[in-house]
């Protein structure tokens, strides 16, 4: 994506971190990233996104925009209501674990709380349906996909008080939306997926097999990704409370293959499964989330 310097300063969690309520963060993150993206290579995206789509061959000719063409030079229609209507669920991991922050200006949580709300705002630019589900081992906090004037501002106040809860379990919240969310729907879950991988897996290819799109973003501290640390440490399990003291340097090769290890096996088997997975570091900008939301969306036009 072609962003300027400052179109991504406005996607640094340094910056946004600083910022005073949810809705001036999503507010500033979708409108820097729409900037960019207003003058990047993907030009089938645009602020008009809800509104209209590219002409196909067969379309109804009186429903072509001139005034669109004559600002784009490209061939747009029109879209009706019900082209435009796709009911979202946000699903946002508030274990224990997505507490931590080591090497980043804001917590796993935090980043992954502005994340939702980025695209919440997004999605009621869309015109979408929205709904927020927070669990850790099981629900903790459900607001219902709506499209109604006010929905967003419960949604944003809801991200701004959250606060973390106890330990993860991915997978039984996933099993238990399964069967609730709709066919025509788009699931975004977002959590560091730091559980048993098989029965995370498990969970997220029940929702696709629901026949629910998803999207699946892994919220990682940079220090969880380069294992930064030197000199004997102790480390402490933040869900568990069990500590173990190592020398970084003599684990630091292992882990890092483990990780790498993990990652791999999500994206292997997720993408198999028809699923979207995007590993993020939460102390760079947000930018490329938001654009695989975009990518995911268009498909189900």
């Amino acid at each position: 994506m072609a962003a300027t310097a400052r179109d991504l300063r406005f996607l640094d969690p340094a910056v946004i971190a600083r910022l005073g309520s949810m809705e001036l963060k999503a507010r500033t993150v979708v409108e820097g990233f729409l900037s960019g993206l207003h003058r990047s290579p993907y030009k089938g995206f645009s602020v008009e996104f809800a509104e209209y789509r590219q002409y196909l061959p067969g379309d109804d000719l009186s429903t072509l925009d001139w005034k669109v063409y004559a600002r784009t030079d490209r061939h747009y229609v029109k879209k009706f209501e019900e082209e435009t209507n796709l009911e979202c669920h946000l699903l946002l991991d508030v274990s224990a674990s997505m507490a931590y922050r080591g090497g980043a200006a804001m917590s796993k949580l935090e980043y992954g709380s502005v994340l939702a709300a980025s695209l919440a705002y997004l999605m009621h630019r869309q015109r979408d349906a929205t709904g927020l589900i927070e669990f850790d081992e099981k629900i903790t906090g459900r607001l219902p996909a709506s499209s109604r004037a006010g929905h967003l501002h419960s949604i944003l106040l809801a991200l701004e008080k959250i606060a973390p809860g106890t330990r993860s379990n991915v997978a039984r919240p996933l099993h238990q939306l399964a069967d609730a969310l709709g066919k025509r729907s788009l699931a975004v879950v977002i959590s560091d997926l730091l559980d048993d991988p098989e029965a995370v897996v498990r969970g997220l290819k029940h929702v696709r097999f629901r026949g629910t799109d998803v999207i699946v973003f892994q919220v990682l501290d940079p220090n969880e990704l380069q294992f930064p640390f030197r000199g004997a440490s102790r480390f402490t399990d933040v869900e568990s409370a069990d500590e173990v003291t190592a020398d970084p340097s003599r684990v630091r090769a292992g882990y890092l293959q483990e990780m790498a290890a993990l990652r791999g096996r999500y994206e292997r088997e997720l993408k198999g499964a028809g699923i979207d997975f995007l590993t993020l570091d939460s102390s760079k900008p947000l930018d490329f989330a938001l654009l695989a939301y975009l990518e995911a969306r268009s498909r189900r036009k």
